[in-house]
């Protein structure tokens, strides 16, 4: 990349939404060392909620293919299309061979990614991946913003999601809910697996301890969480009940946004609504179970990160492959209750 005033960059951005958070980091870095530069992502559509609230991306769009198809000729005709845009630069963040098709196709000069999926001959720019130098995945994205020989800061730049008092107030008057409420937001979704999921009932026990100290806990997730969710408001206590929300499969993304915003403090799964979280800088207390924060952590500075030292974990799979769960099970609900207060 030429630092010039005329930077073009497209960006192929991630499908998840952690990831998608955590890419936030890369467009802050461009925008640093380009001043004038404009940034245009492609990525699937649920992930526009999150690039609307990032003010370094310029434009967006969707590349309308379904997850897993190569539709080689339409990548092409789209990448043709583009070809009178004036990019001058373009990142590839995921490694599949294609996703690096429509900048190929687009004959955007400088073609930057990862070494994955037999696509060097796409990329002009394919670099080998030393997961000892950046063994988290905001660093791996980060490092693609700056030459092959130059050296990473220390601590990439964080995302940083911006909200608006007017999106929140049509959120808050949607669902009838008070940002005047003592508001502890909990995310007890993983669209990896249930060996990324805390208990239902552990979540309820969290929930009651917590109303009773007089908090209001708001639930947040998607149409896929809505059985964990439902699970848990079945254990909520009646006294208790008109101080849980469940908003599980309700909202939309950005009105999750905007709400979560309103928080004191989120409980989370490692999760895409962790990131979210943390990236509108709440304190949060995170529970891993099949997976480590030594790769994806939330990027807040007030973090409690909880697990077990079990031998076992982490093992990174779907299912518990023991059928035990104990990585998840050993954290006990007075422990989460205990970090939420020493946060706060």
């Amino acid at each position: 990349m030429s630092q010039t005033n005329k930077e073009k960059f497209f960006i192929v951005g991630p499908a998840w939404v952690g990831d998608m958070v955590m890419a936030q980091s890369l467009f802050i870095l461009l925008k640093q060392q380009y001043k004038n530069c404009e940034i245009t992502v492609t990525a699937p559509q649920w992930t526009f909620p999150i690039l609307e609230r990032m003010p370094q991306v310029d434009a967006h769009f969707k590349a309308d293919f379904s997850h897993g198809e190569l539709a080689l000729g339409r990548r092409r005709q789209l990448g043709k299309s583009l070809r009178g845009q004036g990019y001058t630069s373009s990142i590839v963040l995921p490694n599949s061979f294609k996703s690096a098709l429509l900048p190929y196709f687009a004959n955007i000069p400088s073609r930057i990614g990862w070494r994955g999926e037999w696509r060097v001959p796409l990329l002009t720019d394919c670099r080998v991946l030393d997961k000892t130098k950046f063994p988290k995945m905001v660093e791996r994205f980060a490092a693609l913003a700056i030459a092959q020989n130059e050296k990473l800061a220390e601590t990439p730049p964080r995302p940083r999601l911006v909200v608006d008092s007017v999106n929140i107030n049509k959120s808050l008057e949607a669902f009838d809910l008070s940002e005047k409420a003592n508001i502890i937001a909990i995310c007890p979704g993983a669209e990896f697996g249930e060996a990324k999921q805390w208990p239902a009932e552990y979540y309820a026990q969290m929930s009651n301890e917590l109303i009773e100290q007089g908090f209001e806990v708001w639930l947040f997730g998607s149409a896929n969480d809505q059985v964990i969710a439902e699970s848990i408001q079945g254990c909520i206590t009646d006294k208790n009940a008109g101080r849980f929300k469940n908003l599980a499969g309700k909202t939309n993304l950005a009105q999750a946004i905007d709400l979560l915003s309103l928080a004191k403090i989120c409980v989370s799964n490692d999760s895409g609504l962790m990131h979210i979280a943390a990236a509108l800088e709440l304190p949060i207390v995170a529970i891993f179970g099949s997976t480590s924060p030594d790769f994806t952590p939330p990027l807040a500075d007030r973090v409690t990160l909880l697990s077990t030292e079990i031998e076992c974990r982490p093992c990174f799979e779907r299912q518990c492959p023991l059928g035990h769960l104990r990585c998840l099970k050993e954290i006990a609900p007075s422990r989460v209750v205990n970090s939420v207060t020493q946060l706060l």
